[in-house]
């Protein structure tokens, strides 16, 4: 069977080695006669699949003990709610910085719950950069400053993370964690969908550090107190568990291909690939992102006019890449690669831009 180039932004690429383990035990996993997604989740077979992803997880990206790591459900947006719900205190304000479509939408649910500031944004710009923000214009009374690691609409990415910073750092991380070496402590909460480099999509991985869960009112509804999760192991309810199993596997592959480090050398790799096609056409392909934002994960660009845009996305297609268009909001052409995504094929779609410049000359 021929496998597409996939490209796209999200459900992404999984790791073919995880869809292949994935197969062997479709229908019987580990002699219980019974794939992993019909096994009682309160059931010990469960129970183990269950924290051995958790134990990955923190043993890949060194999470250490105070921390708590929630496998939750809702994705990233429902994480927009619940983190001003629980840590946006009364007198508390939450403090914003502006990179694109996802960071705005945090912000629009924050607003509904509580007092918000915008420390910086490059919404002017279009969202070409990472904007600076000075650390003295944070509210002496700020409960949080979120930030949202990689954008992958606009294809910009933190390169550094705000240090020295004396409130909590809170991070969506949904298209880049695992692609780099991070330092966990520079953070008290980091959230990311799974279904980038994570897994599927519903799984919601959530770092929080155990002091912030203190915040948390009793008052809160049940599913949306962290408290609630953090007590039961991510298992008060029945959770998404082919999803966490999938999670586990890729984890297991990240181990397998050297860890986090090995990864992002890898990831480098890549996007220079792309970046040195964009840089070295005249202008021809056009990055979004300036160089110095630009994102390892979703590489953004354009064509000259919009038909040869078109142009470029049919013959890609007939080529075999897949989901190379830009997001919808703004248009032009996106290639999002993700862990998953192999050198190999990235060195394809980099041969193909080259082809396709000269044809068109």
């Amino acid at each position: 069977m021929n496998r597409a180039l996939n490209f796209n932004a999200g459900p992404a690429a999984l790791p073919e080695w995880v869809l292949e383990e994935a197969k062997k035990t479709w229908m019987d996993f580990n002699h219980t006669g019974m794939s992993v997604m019909e096994l009682s989740h309160r059931s010990k077979t469960y129970d183990d699949v269950h924290n051995e992803a958790i134990t990955r997880l923190r043993n890949l990206l060194s999470i250490p003990d105070n921390y708590e790591v929630l496998l939750l459900q809702g994705g990233a947006s429902l994480q927009f709610t619940m983190i001003p719900m629980n840590i946006l205190t009364e007198g508390k304000v939450g403090a914003y910085v502006l990179t694109g479509s996802w960071s705005q939408k945090a912000l629009k649910e924050a607003e509904k719950l509580g007092e918000t500031t915008v420390l910086a944004s490059s919404k002017d710009s279009n969202y070409t950069f990472i904007p600076e923000f000075d650390k003295n214009t944070i509210p002496e009374n700020a409960a949080y400053v979120h930030i949202t690691s990689n954008n992958t609409i606009y294809g910009t990415e933190w390169q550094d993370f705000p240090e020295g910073l004396t409130v909590p750092l809170v991070a969506d991380m949904s298209s880049d964690i695992l692609s780099r070496p991070l330092n966990v402590e520079q953070f008290d909460l980091i959230y990311a969908g799974a279904q980038k480099n994570l897994g599927p999509s519903g799984v919601t991985v959530v770092i929080i550090k155990k002091d912030l869960l203190e915040r948390s009112s009793d008052n809160l509804p049940t599913m949306l107190n962290y408290n609630t999760h953090a007590k039961s192991n991510s298992l008060f309810n029945t959770p998404p568990t082919l999803g966490i199993y999938l999670l586990s596997l890729v984890l297991k592959w990240a181990e397998n291909v050297g860890g986090v480090e090995a990864i992002a050398k890898i990831n480098q790799q890549k996007a220079q690939l792309l970046y040195d096609v964009i840089d070295g056409s005249d202008g021809f392909y056009k990055g979004h992102a300036e160089k110095d934002s630009r994102s390892k994960m979703n590489v953004t660009f354009t064509l000259p006019t919009d038909e040869l845009s078109k142009d470029f996305l049919n013959q890609a297609k007939e080529a075999g890449f897949v989901g190379l268009n830009g997001h919808r909001s703004v248009g032009g052409c996106r290639a999002s690669i993700y862990n998953a995504v192999s050198l190999e094929n990235v060195s394809q779609l980099a041969e193909f831009m080259k082809k396709f410049q000269q044809q068109v000359k």
